[in-house]
């Protein structure tokens, strides 16, 4: 079954078509013969939210299993494969969802075809013990590297779990935790995936130089014959109240370059107008060196070297704004934290002036531009409102419902939401060098050895 709707105003002319296997698998097709080159987009309608205590990180760790081979593809030959056709590929995880995308020369199209539908089919066929420990490993050293040892780098996991209470199925973040990771076993790998990676619980979006017709019957060729699975078990309710009810706070001393404060605001799921309004709300305050708290901060008062605040979308929980302020030398966190507040009081109460709502809306406006302008950009937006919202055809015209909002609507989510009894806040604070890390000796001798 299919359909092909008429491009809607506001669209660019783009189109989309939207079919469904037997199986239960949703397929999104988009032409667009520009260039040689197409993009293959599968969403699996999974994430950190539908895992269980003492469970996280499976979501982020089935991730990279899936790169691990499969029943027809050995070890690291979907990488092979892929990069010697001429293509690039990864996979990401969120929240909300956990995707593999490949863009390819448009000749190569059924290649990468064939691979997706084979880890779907049959990724259990190759799926071990020293495969899982492998990536066990892999996933680890990517939380060290990414959280564990870098500055500042656990801020987003401390703030999530201060912003989404115990027990809250976003109060974890996708990376999950060591403990956790340790005591996945394989029986746990396994069941995952019969539950969640299945035709029905997916969906698959095809854009660029692609004949609709042949591209829907490598698809039917491929992924129809893949058993329906109807296990999946629905998220754990994901809403709260709109306002926090209180500030909460934590101080951190750590080997930090720099003073920080950082805060992250509960604001309004996505998918509805005052998600809109809070994105063009943040935008004007922190995106970017024009932005009001950029100007007051850095450039005006000189008390911070960078400044910006910016918004994570959630569909199944309030979304979240995030606010990453880093201190001049000499200046304390409290000064700065004045500034932003009486910056948010302002906001709150005169909303955006004309010129920053413009420069919002057009900010937001490109970059809805920038992802739709690629293959690879608009099968994963086309993916994204399939799975969250249940319509990708809502994907080519986000941009619309963004300049459809008024300056009004911006002052009353700031007012509603950018205040302290809502937001949970960090503060960093350098810790002292010890003389032995600080002597001029170890300075000498790291520069010596080139480390």
């Amino acid at each position: 079954m299919g359909h092909t709707a008429t491009p809607p105003q506001g669209t660019g002319g783009l189109t989309a078509t939207e079919h469904r296997l037997a199986n239960g698998l949703r397929v999104v097709l988009s032409e667009d013969h520009l260039t040689p080159v197409a993009a293959v987009c599968l969403w699996y309608d999974v994430g950190s939210r539908h895992e269980v205590e003492g469970r996280t990180g499976l979501a982020h760790l089935f991730e990279h299993l899936m790169f691990q081979g499969s029943g027809q593809v050995k070890g690291n030959g979907h990488f092979e494969l892929v990069q010697g056709a001429g293509g690039s590929l990864n996979g990401t995880t969120s929240f909300e969802r956990t995707n593999y995308f490949e863009t390819m020369p448009a000749h190569e199209l059924e290649l990468a075809l064939w691979l997706e539908a084979d880890r779907m089919g049959s990724l259990l066929h190759a799926l071990d013990e020293e495969s899982m420990e492998n990536q066990r490993d892999v996933v680890k050293n990517e939380r060290r590297q990414r959280y564990d040892n870098v500055p500042y780098g656990t801020a987003f996991e401390r703030l999530t779990a201060m912003l989404y209470p115990e027990g809250h199925p976003y109060h974890h973040t996708p990376i999950g935790s060591m403990a956790d990771l340790d005591a996945a076993s394989l029986q746990d790998a396994q069941e995952f995936f019969r539950t969640y990676y299945a035709p029905g619980n997916a969906v698959l979006s095809v854009v660029g130089d692609i004949d609709p017709d042949q591209t829907l019957a490598w698809i039917e060729k491929y992924f129809g014959s893949i058993p329906a699975h109807e296990g999946k078990r629905p998220p754990r309710d994901g809403s709260l109240p709109d306002v926090l009810g209180e500030e909460k706070r934590e101080v951190l001393v750590e080997e930090v370059p720099s003073r920080a404060m950082m805060a992250a605001y509960r604001l309004p799921q996505d998918g509805t107008r005052e998600s809109d309004a809070a994105d063009l709300a943040l935008t004007a305050l922190g995106g970017g060196e024009s932005s009001r708290l950029y100007s007051r901060l850095v450039r005006r008062d000189r008390s911070a070297v960078a400044a910006g605040f910016g918004m994570l979308r959630l569909a199944g929980a309030p979304s979240l704004g995030w606010l990453d302020v880093k201190a001049s030398g000499g200046v304390e966190v409290a000064d700065i934290e004045s500034a932003v507040d009486d910056e948010l009081r302002r906001f709150a109460e005169e909303g955006p002036t004309e010129e920053e709502m413009e420069r919002a809306q057009a900010q937001l406006e490109r970059e809805w531009l920038d992802r739709l302008a690629t293959v690879g950009g608009r099968a994963d937006e086309l993916c994204r409102y399939a799975v969250l919202f249940g319509d990708p055809q809502l994907a080519l015209s986000a941009v619309g419902r963004i300049l459809d909002i008024s300056r009004e609507e911006v002052r009353a989510v700031a007012a509603a939401r950018l205040r302290p009894d809502n937001r949970a806040v960090l503060v960093y604070e350098p810790a002292e060098p010890t003389a032995e890390a600080g002597s001029e000796d170890d300075e000498n001798e790291l520069e010596e050895t080139g480390q």
